[in-house]
Formats: structure tokens, sequence, C-alpha cells
């Protein structure tokens, strides 16, 4: 059985407490230390610790900088003065320097140097761009999914600061992709990924808190806008709380698009194992992420089933012209589906027999419609239970554009559907066939979602 990952990130979620969780939820020590030491251009060391965090035991991933690739952060004065603790009980008192605005700015990394030198780093950022970030992670000792896994979570991030700075992509160079800290938790966090072989992941929404953080570009509001680009551009259920501080991270956000296949929990199931990664700052909710792999299991409660109603009608005395537009006020007022089948009426008459799946609160505007619209005196009405399967949309990426594309699920089968009037626009700007952008749709869906 494939195995299915719960991530509940009702503190947040960053790279790090990413990482931390899926450390202690098993994932190997030793596999992600010979991937992180592969890294080029190494200006840091890695620590694995147990904390605690409101007394509750966690695994906490630190990365440790060197000077030249220090990043300071200029929001913990802001929010705390000079001293904070950003651990739970039991932890060191250290600095942070993490850009809030890049990764970490919810629950970023310790370092711990002096005052002096703290004053003496704050303007030492490296930038990178993502070419540059992918040149780096080419060269990181890792499998082949885990580094396509770490290179889309990195494009999903450029995407978002791109749109927030308005600048292509390849235009953008910032540290907030290209800090060290950044590459190490999103290499880390891919690997992880791949080697605990999940195929599922749930994230049934991410929490959020309020407020305002102050970064290199000035104070920005919460969720920063690279978060709120990655929310939007992936459809990400949010929740903003009633907490003061950034919880959700762009990395975190990023991570969560990266891998989130559903945002559906089973009715029932057993869970197999938890692990809990633990975040920098204190804020009034504990920066935890608990990671569950988890089984479903058969309820023993009935499934419960979508009421529709079918609405019928014979029409023997219409041109394709009327019933096509019947069809199309139809659909735009709500009708779920709408289709024709040809039929023999008495005195083996042609004619039309029209179906109509509706909610039973649209039949009062749909029959009208049909009345209106159509010759026909009399409309046929029966109520009836569907199970539909999950589905969601999606934004394939193509050299042409964007197209919609619906995804629907059944058990551990995924099936992509590429909406027609998506390819069609495509097709126009392209000068291609429509089979030839079909293609290239499917192929840019499944590589976006690596669905076996």
């Amino acid at each position: 059985m494939a195995k299915t990952l719960y991530l509940e990130c009702s503190s947040g979620i960053s790279g790090d407490m990413t990482v931390a969780a899926l450390l202690d939820l098993g994932a190997d020590r030793e596999t992600l230390m010979e991937a992180l030491e592969s890294i080029p251009d190494r200006g840091f060391s890695v620590e694995i610790r147990r904390v605690k965090k409101m007394g509750i035991a966690c695994c906490d991933f630190c990365v440790h900088l060197e000077e030249e690739y220090e990043n300071y952060d200029h929001d913990m004065e802001y929010l705390y003065g000079h001293r904070h603790s950003h651990g739970g009980e039991g932890e060191h008192l250290h600095r942070h320097h993490g850009h809030p605005h890049g990764e970490e700015g919810g629950h970023g990394h310790e370092h711990s140097h002096g005052e002096n030198e703290r004053e003496g780093h704050r303007h030492g950022h490296i930038h990178r761009g993502i070419k540059e970030v992918s040149a780096i992670i080419e060269k990181v000792n890792m499998t082949e999914s885990a580094r396509e896994l770490a290179l889309k979570i990195f494009d999903i991030i450029a995407h978002g600061e791109a749109k927030a700075h308005d600048l292509p992509v390849e235009q953008v160079h910032f540290h907030e992709v290209g800090a060290m800290d950044s590459i190490v938790d999103v290499v880390a966090a891919a690997v992880c990924f791949d080697n605990l072989g999940v195929k599922e992941v749930i994230i049934p929404k991410l929490c959020e808190g309020q407020g305002t953080i102050r970064c290199q570009h000035g104070i920005l509001p919460i969720p920063v806008p690279a978060v709120v680009n990655i929310v939007e551009e992936w459809n990400l259920p949010l929740e903003v709380m009633d907490v003061q501080g950034e919880l959700v991270t762009p990395t975190g956000a990023a991570i969560a698009a990266a891998v989130g296949t559903t945002n559906r929990l089973p009715k029932c199931f057993r869970i197999i194992k938890t692990g809990i990664g633990a975040g920098k700052r204190q804020y009034e909710r504990p920066g935890m992420l608990r990671a569950m792999l988890i089984e479903e299991m058969e309820s023993e409660e009935k499934k419960e089933e979508e009421t529709i109603c079918c609405l019928e009608a014979n029409i023997d005395d219409s041109t394709g012209e009327v019933l096509g537009y019947m069809m199309e006020k139809l659909l735009e007022a709500g009708a779920k589906d709408v289709h024709y089948c040809p039929v023999y009426m008495k005195k083996n008459r042609p004619a039309w027999q029209l179906t109509v799946l509706c909610g039973e609160e649209d039949i009062s505007r749909l029959e009208d419609i049909i009345f209106s619209e159509s010759t026909t005196i009399g409309i046929r009405r029966v109520k009836m239970k569907r199970t539909t399967l999950e589905r969601r949309m999606l934004s394939a990426k193509t050299p042409w554009g964007d197209a919609p594309v619906k995804v629907c699920r059944w058990k551990d089968r995924v099936e992509c559907y590429p909406e027609y009037e998506g390819v069609r626009k495509l097709c126009q700007k392209s000068g291609l066939s429509y089979r030839e952008v079909y293609r290239e749709v499917m192929a840019s869906c499944k590589k976006e979602w690596r669905k076996q």
C-alpha cells in the first residue's frame, strides 16, 4: 500500500520545520548528510537535536552559517529587542540571522554570533538567482526524484518572488532564493520526502499569522507577497489565525505546493507514526509542524452521498441552434451537466431527449429556462444519489502559456484531463495542432505532479 503523509500545519510551515518533522518521522539521517555534504560552496554546518516546545518533545534541524554566508534578520530586534530566545525549554540562547522575507522568516535558523560579529555582517548578503541555485542543486549527491522535487520547490519560490517584484524569473536575483540556508533546507526536505517514499501528501490547510514583518524591502504585511502568490497560484487553503507573526514562509508554502496532493483527510484512518519538527521563533502559538504517516480505514459510518436531480424532456420540433443556445443558458445557470440523445417518439417521429443534472436548489430556475427556450410541454424529474471522485483544478505550464487541467483521484490512481477551452487557446497562440498541444499539456501535468 502506498504511504500517505498528513502534514498538520496548524502552527505554520517552514523549510527547517519540515525537515525536522520528516527526520523525526524516520527519514534516514545518513542519506541526508551525504547529500548535504556534497553541496558545493559549503559555508554551513548542520545540527540535529531534541528540543521541547510547550513541553512537547520535537526534532530541531539547525543550519549554522559561516560568517561569509551570514544573513542578518532585521525583524528580530523589531519584534523582540536585542535579545530573544527562539527555542523551547532547555534550548540555548541564539541569535537569528535568517532573512524574514525569505527562508526562514517565520521559523528561521539559529546562530550563535556575538553582538560585534552581528553588527559586522549585517550587510553581507549573498545574492543568487534561480539559475545559480539550480546549478548548485544539479551537483548534489541525491536521487533524480529528490533533485526534481528540490528544483520544483525553488521554481515555485522563484515564480512567487518574481510576481511580487514584477520581474521575469530569470532576472530575479535576491537572497531569499539564494541564501545558503534556503538551499540546505530545500535540498534536505526533498531528500527526506524521497527517502520516506510517500506517494500522497495531505495538507488540509496552511495556518498563517497576521500583522507586519520587517525585511530587506521594508515593512511588509503578513502573509508576505511571495506566500500570497504561491497560495493563489497553487490553490492552497489558507486560514489566518489570531496570532501576531509570520507562521508560513515562502519556502514552507512552496514545499506545500510541491508535495501536496490533496487537502481532504480520510474520514477514518490509522496513524502509523508521528514526527514533530520545531520552529525557531517563539510566538503565542508554539512553532511545531506535525507529520503523520497514516493508513485509511473503512468507516463504520455509512458514506455520505450527494443528492442530485435529473430533469428530462422530449423535444421533437426544434432546430440545432435553439438546442445549443438552451444548453449554454442551462450551464450558465448552474446545471452540473446537460446533454441530448436522439430518440424516436410516437408515430416514429425523430426527436431529442434533453437531460439536465442539477442540485435540488436549482430545479425551479432550470425548469423556467427549459420551458422558455424549448417547445416541450412537460419535464420529468427524478431524485438520485451519486458518488463523485475527488477533483481539483491545476495549471499546467507550457511554452505557450498555462492550461487548466482537471485532476481526479480514485484511491491510488490519479487521472489528468486538460480542459478543452484551455488547449484550444494554446493551439491558436502556438499554431500547433490540438493533439500536439494536448500532449504537451499532459506531459507538463505529469511532470509537475510526478504521478505514476
